[in-house]
């Protein structure tokens, strides 16, 4: 495989051009108490930041928010183990001292990844499965704004044509995902292009438009009812004020 061309600047014409938040609303607000008051996003003991070695590059420059992460654990050891070798695992300072000129690609896009068929036709964003049950936004992807979709799918084509290993990446992070779902007799949801609710049928790869039936509702979030209790048992408190826009 080639080497990737793609250099420190590049990542720094990437952030330009992906700053729009996933919603008008404040998302980290409903997840947080589920998570020891820490965005699931947002803390590595949820999930662990995977970065290209030259975008860490790049934000060595430009401030002290990150640093590389030290596994604490079998699972997080294995992550690190399983890295390729132009990659790296990071970790940030925490929610409350996030710069978000300064957050990394898999930051702005948490918690999407880009869907591509078994053609590899890039044709839409898919969650990262693992992280439903503590994810908000996953079960409420009707709220999710066209522009941070279409800037999504804008900044991983640029990436795609600059390093031909992450394309390979999705390419089979989205098999897996066919794989995983069909296990679970789970059809895919996905958002296209321009925003819309696609449906993935994983055993055969087919897609076809969503309904608004469609839209997955995962526990604890299938109803505000049982949000409130899991936030209870987790020792949390449910923002009184609701969920504000951002």
């Amino acid at each position: 495989m080639a080497k990737p061309t793609i250099k420190p600047q590049d990542f720094a014409t990437l952030y330009e051009g992906f700053t729009a938040p996933v919603s008008r609303f404040d998302c980290g607000r409903k997840c947080a108490p589920l998570n020891g008051g820490e965005p699931v996003c947002c803390s590595t003991q949820n999930a662990v930041p995977v970065v290209h070695k030259v975008e860490f590059d790049l934000l060595k420059t430009r401030t002290d928010l990150w640093s590389k992460f030290k596994p604490y654990d079998y699972a997080t050891r294995q992550i690190v183990a399983e890295l390729t070798s132009d990659c790296m695992a990071i970790h940030c300072k925490g929610a409350r001292h996030c710069e978000r000129d300064n957050r990394t690609i898999a930051c702005r896009g948490f918690p999407f990844y880009p869907y591509l068929t078994r053609q590899k036709q890039f044709v839409g964003i898919g969650t990262y499965w693992v992280f439903e049950d503590r994810c908000w936004m996953m079960s409420n992807l009707e709220i999710v704004d066209r522009a941070f979709v279409e800037q999504f799918i804008a900044t991983y084509e640029a990436l795609f044509v600059k390093d031909k290993s992450e394309f390979t990446t999705y390419v089979d992070f989205s098999a897996s995902a066919r794989r995983v779902y069909s296990r679970w007799k789970r059809e895919i949801p996905l958002l296209g292009r321009q925003g819309e609710l696609l449906i993935v049928e994983p055993s055969t790869g087919d897609i076809r438009p969503g309904k608004k039936k469609d839209f997955p509702k995962v526990a604890p979030f299938s109803s505000e009812k049982e949000y409130r209790e899991a936030v209870k048992e987790a020792g949390g408190e449910v923002p009184k004020e609701g969920l504000r826009a951002v």
